[in-house]
């Protein structure tokens, strides 16, 4: 399997937290949610939002480089590890045309041409959490996963229960009801194979996320998850 580079490296530097006003403006959106409000607020959107969380990106790259070269972390206004503000309203009955969070998105290198493992984080008021894992992939690579799961069983309980992520992060994602096709109903690891998704979730505060040690806080709980996102990385043939 051939490799794309590495991210590029940007100038170290440095992010004291986000502020109270970022936080402000998301409420204000969540009650102010149409284009007309935006289009007044937009020039607070970018200062207020957008530019202090190209900053957080900018700040975390290099960091995230000593965990793993392959996860892309990519401080640009479009195209990057930002998420856009604008929600995709064409198959939802929630015609709100902006997401009333911030969401960061960091891929695994080849996951801009197959499902791949990432990382994510989630800054809303009252509700900001940290991802890891792969959310809601392709039959092929679910089978992938399960397939490791039951051929490796002592190495995905190793991933799944290592110490620092099973205190940090809790499972999340759907389940089948019944057995998935081409497995074992009283396999061991039936709960898993189970699963729609491979996902950990871990809630962060607005206080840490706003704390000049905003960066090192979620840096660790990165870190944290690199067992479980190893053992998905090696299920899909992928570096990590």
């Amino acid at each position: 399997m051939s490799k794309k580079s590495p991210s590029p490296i940007v100038e170290a530097v440095s992010f004291e937290g986000f502020s109270k006003i970022s936080f402000s403006f998301l409420k204000e959106l969540a009650k102010n949610n149409d284009r007309e409000w935006f289009a007044n607020n937009k020039l607070r959107y970018e200062s207020d939002v957008l530019a202090p969380s190209l900053a957080f990106i900018a700040a975390l790259q290099p960091m995230m480089r000593k965990i793993s070269p392959y996860i892309m972390v990519l401080p640009k206004r479009m195209g990057g590890s930002m998420m856009r503000i604008y929600r995709d309203t064409r198959f939802s009955k929630n015609k709100t045309p902006y997401k009333i969070h911030v969401g960061m998105h960091f891929r695994h290198e080849l996951g801009g041409d197959i499902h791949a493992p990432g990382y994510y984080l989630h800054i809303e008021p009252g509700n900001c959490f940290i991802g890891a894992g792969i959310w809601m992939p392709e039959t092929e690579p679910l089978t992938m996963i399960r397939d490791l799961i039951v051929e490796d069983s002592r190495y995905w309980k190793k991933a799944r229960d290592d110490k620092k992520f099973k205190a940090r992060f809790k499972m999340e994602g759907e389940s089948l009801k019944t057995v998935p096709r081409g497995f074992e109903a009283d396999h061991p690891m039936i709960d898993d194979l189970r699963r729609k998704s491979f996902i950990g979730l871990a809630p962060i505060s607005e206080k840490e996320l706003m704390s000049p040690a905003c960066v090192e806080r979620v840096v660790t709980a990165f870190r944290d998850a690199k067992p479980f996102m190893k053992f998905l990385c090696d299920a899909l043939n992928q570096p990590f």
